[in-house]
């Protein structure tokens, strides 16, 4: 058996006259072995062989997680012994008390300034508008800008905005519009700085502390859920709505400040920036090929699309209730807020008891009991311990989407992919918050609540049956067994389409194919623009593996974002291949 050729030895972008010119596959389709002159035999020795090359990653995976989370402390506040952790994760509660004490003054403050029904209901569209509109390009920024500094400017800009609405309400100057109008630049900022964050979590923690991490992240936006209104509220009765927008400011630049101590170091690609129009198609293309990705997005939104109606319809339900009013909606907040606090003190555990989709349909089926308890309670004294129990289920339910979420992330593309992952929350909220509440100006409010508990149970069961997570947990961490091609000349500007001959035995044409289809995923996963697999007619035995590029450099790029999984995946393809020689490699850049 020859030795191994080195992978992307060619220095060659034209077609090679024999396959000693180019010994090695294409970039991420990954570099064969030497190849056995016994054919069909050593082929399906090798299949054999490569066939327990993905079982055996899978099993070492196990393993090291279950080493990793029997060596992890089941303690829900693990994360915290982490210094960076810590300083971040008490900036994000800063910051999340800061957007709740921004929403409740500038809805109060829109009362102020006019009686329309439309520009105060206009001040929530406002503020959560742009994390929909700007999620993806936010995500894309926090992937390819460092995000120490993206972090830091997103703070800055919170603060820079409250320090306007100050100025503007001392000088007597605000009016509905201009309201409106820094409440949208407000949003702006909190929709550059989640996905960063989200980004960030995974670098400061190891693996078996990420789920505790993304829990005490719930636990933050829970606790400011309950801090900020009241906070907002007690200095706009005794000082008035300016002096929140100051407060928020101060607590913006502190937090800016303290990120500043932060000492992370970035790498930056030694192929440039990539062009954000390209990294947002990269981002939606990876999510889109990723068959983790695709299943937690359907089981995030069925669940959010069915769960905000209890939230939409709060205020009705508040005010429905015996001796209901306001106090009565803050106390039913409260209660949600204080359960989802709870339950994060047992997700460690809950989830070494039950596996993911078992704790999401649990979670599930109890925010829809919760909800129709809801729409049957006659008084604070059965609505409270129902709105506990809903915020349990929903940060149990989110808590768990949230961690397959990240897992199914390799660092280049976290950002995007989680800003994706927000928005599918934020898309599915804002049209359960419309549908629920056309059903329930249709009929009325109980019944409304009682569809969506019921519907929301049928409709998981029927994701989790259709939409099935087979796929393995992929090793993502960056592999550096490919070695990129290197050219005479830089190529001409313009496409680059790459081509890998294989002979397969016609007997096993099937099986190739079906394997395939996983090699289409991964090379769209990691940015190629197109990908086909062709079939020579005059020889049954050849076949083309195509992958288009957008440009030489990212054709590049794709040997950055190799993971120990495609390699994996190469030798289970090479298995396949019955030449006395590796397979072919062929580089053509697409003449304008």
């Amino acid at each position: 058996m020859p030795p191994l050729p080195s992978h992307e030895s060619t220095r060659s972008i034209a077609r090679p006259t024999s396959p000693e010119a180019n010994p090695a596959p294409d970039a991420a389709a990954q570099q064969p072995p030497a190849q056995s002159t016994d054919g069909a035999q050593a082929a399906a020795d090798r299949a054999a062989l490569a066939q327990g090359t993905e079982e055996s990653v899978a099993a070492q995976l196990d393993q090291s997680a279950a080493q990793l989370n029997q060596a992890a402390s089941l303690s829900p506040f693990a994360p915290l012994s982490v210094p960076v952790f810590r300083m971040l994760w008490l900036t994000w509660v800063a910051a999340n008390t800061c957007m709740w004490m921004n929403d409740v003054a500038a809805a109060w403050l829109m009362t102020t300034l006019t009686t329309s029904p439309v520009l105060v209901a206009l001040v929530q569209t406002a503020s959560t508008l742009p994390v929909f509109l700007l999620g993806l390009p936010s995500g894309a920024l926090a992937d390819i800008l460092d995000r120490r500094r993206y972090f830091i400017a997103t703070q800055f800009w919170v603060a820079a905005v409250a320090l306007v609405l100050c100025v503007a309400i001392l000088a007597g100057g605000m009016t509905a519009p201009l309201l409106l109008a820094l409440t949208f630049a407000n949003g702006i900022g909190l929709a550059m700085r989640w996905p960063v964050f989200a980004a960030i979590v995974p670098e400061l923690v190891s693996r078996a502390q990420l789920p505790a991490a993304l829990a005490l992240n719930g636990v933050a936006m829970n606790a400011s859920r309950i801090i900020g209104p009241l906070l907002a509220g007690a200095i706009i009765a005794s000082a008035g709505s300016a002096w929140v927008f100051v407060l928020n400011a101060v607590l913006s630049v502190a937090s800016g400040l303290v990120i500043m101590r932060w000492k992370r170091t970035h790498v930056p690609s030694p192929l440039g920036r990539e062009k954000l129009p390209s990294a947002m198609r990269v981002g939606l293309q990876f999510v889109r090929q990723s068959p983790r990705m695709r299943a937690v997005l359907w089981r995030i939104s069925i669940f959010f699309l069915h769960a905000t109606a209890l939230l939409a319809l709060l205020p009705l339900l508040a005010k429905g209730l015996e001796g209901g009013g306001a106090g009565t909606f803050t106390l039913l907040l409260a209660s949600m807020g204080a359960g989802a606090i709870t339950a994060a003190m047992f997700l460690p555990r809950l989830r070494q008891a039950m596996a993911r989709d078992v704790l999401v349909m649990r979670g599930t089926i109890l925010q829809a009991v919760a909800t129709a308890v809801m729409a049957l309670a006659p008084n604070v004294y059965v609505a409270v311990p129902a709105m506990f129990v809903g915020g349990m289920a929903w940060i149990t339910t989110a808590n768990s989407l949230s961690v397959s979420a990240q897992l199914a992330l390799p660092n280049w593309v976290r950002a995007r992919g989680m800003s994706i992952y927000q928005m599918a929350i934020m898309g599915s909220t804002a049209l359960g918050a419309a549908v629920w509440g056309q059903v329930a100006t249709v009929t009325d409010v109980h019944v409304s609540l009682g569809l969506a508990a019921v519907t929301g149970v049928l409709a998981m069961a029927l994701v989790q049956r259709l939409v099935v997570d087979r796929s393995m947990e992929e090793d993502l961490s960056p592999s550096r067994a490919f070695t990129a091609p290197v050219a005479d000349s830089p190529p001409e500007p313009g496409h680059v389409v790459v081509t890998i001959e294989y002979f397969i035995d016609p007997a096993r044409a099937t099986e190739f194919r079906t394997l395939m289809q996983e090699s289409r995923r991964s090379r769209l996963r990691q940015g190629a623009l197109s990908w086909q697999l062709q079939h020579d007619i005059g020889d049954p035995t050849r076949y083309v593996e195509q992958i288009e590029d957008e440009s030489w450099t990212e054709h590049l790029r794709r040997f950055d974002r190799v993971t120990a999984h495609d390699v994996a995946l190469r030798e289970r393809k090479l298995a396949f291949h019955t030449g006395d020689a590796p397979p072919v490699v062929t580089r053509l850049t697409v003449e304008r």
